[in-house]
């Protein structure tokens, strides 16, 4: 049974009880008060026929047809009494009898009611019991019977003991009470169902309007169920019990919501980790592949015979210390990496950023004297952190400049405090490339800059650039470039030292590359610490390299 059809049930159970209570306490209530005035009026009348009885007169019965009425006594009333001191009971509405102790009639004393002109006796056994003892010392007994005459009516007897140990008997029929009763359970009872019904409308309307935020609820659900995660349910705002159900399951939908936003994410993560793994191992498979393979070639030419040659030998030997130059570099890169997404503590001191800075520059004018590079600091800045890493990253920087742009290309690194912000680049997560601004609040950042005037980057290489193993030449070629992980180890550094780093470039306009590091201290305030110059250079990267 649905719910609706259960309030309905209840409301209908509850109003019928409520009404048959208030119909039986009703009818109940006006048969006592009914029965009451009835015994009054036989109470009332019982002295004058006591009186009679004592005098021994007997009572004329009036009433028949065809008897006059006799005229009223001095006390007048319906029981009156004649002039000579009888009774009048003129109406005879209630039919007397006095009996003797032992039930037999008194002669003159047995008057029948007259109920639409026709006589009723009451069918009254010869042994009465049940009396009881009145405050005035009488012993009364009330109680109904029937007529001694066939369909006769109900009366209401009053049976008495007087003086000289007879029983007077005055009853009274109940004719109107009965119709009076019966009427009045009619009307009950049309009350009552048309109460009921009226009940049943009502409640069937209320229950309406109550279940409706339940239908919403239920159209809600439908829509999360088929896979609407944004939906909310209605009325939640009501402070009702539903609307404080509303409030609780759009709780439990935002929770539910977010953990499998969540879960999404993080498969979406894991699939992306796991590309990235594959990619991982096969880009390091190729960059090993090829010093490999050139060092099996090399033992394979000394195995046939090119070791009797001197300048066979001598060459052999410069192409396998190459090959595993290049193979050492590559695995010392890949080691570094891996110690740094393991998360592995790095040497913490206090580092003068601008004296590292110039050595890495000074460095790379010697190195690439081809490349120009110009250096500029307006103070003396320190951070925490490991200065052998720090200073690969501007070697690597610089380097990268060498090997992705041609000969002749300037560069310029500076250093400061909050530099400009780059809107496009790479926050130095390893190997994923993404928009890196201020690390810290204003004031608060050493920002190491890198800028060349070479060939630039397209946006959709600045998005990868920091990607392991990453390189623009789909070719991999090696005439220019190295295996892909300088800006990869790059930003693994930066990130451990709990700054960023960041790409900006357009082709064409060079390329910018922005490290923000933490600041702790000054080491003075030295003002400008002046320009240097010397032909070396970090550049823009067409291509990322290492």
């Amino acid at each position: 049974m649905s719910l609706r059809a259960r309030l309905l049930v209840a409301i209908g159970v509850i109003a019928l009880a409520a009404l048959a209570i208030a119909d039986v306490i009703t009818y109940s209530a006006l048969q006592s008060f009914l029965y009451q005035r009835v015994d009054q009026q036989l109470s009332s009348v019982q002295g004058a026929y006591e009186r009679a009885a004592d005098r021994g007169i007997s009572i004329p019965c009036f009433g028949g047809p065809g008897q006059p009425l006799p005229a009223m006594g001095p006390r007048g009333g319906e029981h009156g009494f004649h002039p000579d001191g009888g009774p009048s009971n003129a109406l005879q509405s209630q039919a007397v009898q006095l009996r003797t102790a032992s039930g037999a009639l008194v002669t003159g004393f047995n008057c029948p009611a007259y109920v639409d002109g026709s006589a009723f006796t009451p069918a009254v056994p010869a042994q009465i019991t049940g009396f009881q003892t009145a405050s005035d010392g009488t012993r009364v007994a009330y109680f109904d019977t029937g007529s001694t005459q066939p369909d006769g009516p109900t009366f209401r007897v009053r049976a008495s003991t007087i003086a000289n140990g007879d029983v007077l008997i005055i009853a009274q029929p109940l004719g109107d009470i009965g119709s009076t009763l019966h009427h009045l359970l009619f009307v009950e009872w049309l009350v009552t169902i048309g109460a009921v019904i009226v009940a049943l409308a009502g409640g069937y309307w209320l229950v309406r309007i109550g279940l409706r935020p339940l239908r919403d609820m239920e159209t809600a659900a439908e829509s999360i169920a088929a896979g609407n995660l944004t939906e909310r349910v209605p009325g939640e705002n009501d402070r009702t019990e539903v609307g404080r159900l509303a409030r609780t399951l759009n709780i439990m939908l935002s929770r539910i919501e977010s953990a499998f936003g969540a879960r999404v994410a993080s498969e979406q993560r894991l699939l992306q980790s796991d590309a990235r793994l594959r990619r991982f191992v096969a880009d390091a498979s190729h960059e090993l592949r090829t010093p490999i393979a050139a060092i099996s070639a090399y033992a394979e030419l000394f195995g046939r015979g090119a070791s009797e040659q001197k300048q066979d030998l001598e060459r052999l030997m410069h192409g396998i210390t190459n090959e595993t130059a290049r193979m050492e570099h590559l695995v010392a890169d890949l080691l570094l990496l891996a110690r740094l997404d393991e998360g592995r503590p790095l040497e913490v001191q206090s580092v003068d950023v601008v004296a590292l800075c110039a050595d890495a520059v000074h460095t790379a004018q010697t190195v690439g004297p081809g490349w120009p590079v110009t250096f500029t600091a307006d103070r003396p800045l320190e951070v925490v952190g490991d200065p052998t890493s720090l200073r690969q990253v501007i070697d690597n920087l610089l380097g990268n400049v060498r090997a992705h742009t041609p000969e002749g290309t300037t560069a310029q690194v500076s250093v400061g405090l909050d530099g400009p912000a780059v809107s496009e680049g790479s926050e130095g997560t390893a190997g994923t490339a993404g928009t890196a601004g201020s690390a810290g609040t204003a004031g608060s950042d050493v920002v190491i800059e890198v800028t060349d005037t070479g060939p630039g980057m397209t946006p959709d290489q600045v998005s990868h650039v920091f990607e392991r193993f990453y390189r623009s030449d789909p070719s991999r070629s090696r005439l220019q470039g190295g295996a892909g992980l300088g800006l990869s180890i790059v930003s693994a550094i930066v990130t451990a030292h709990g700054g960023t780093v960041s790409a900006a470039s357009e082709p064409g306009r060079g390329t910018t590359f922005t490290v923000r590091l933490p600041r702790t201290a000054d080491a003075g305030d030295a003002g400008d610490a002046g320009d240097a110059s010397a032909p070396g250079s970090d550049s823009d990267v067409v291509g990322v390299g290492d």
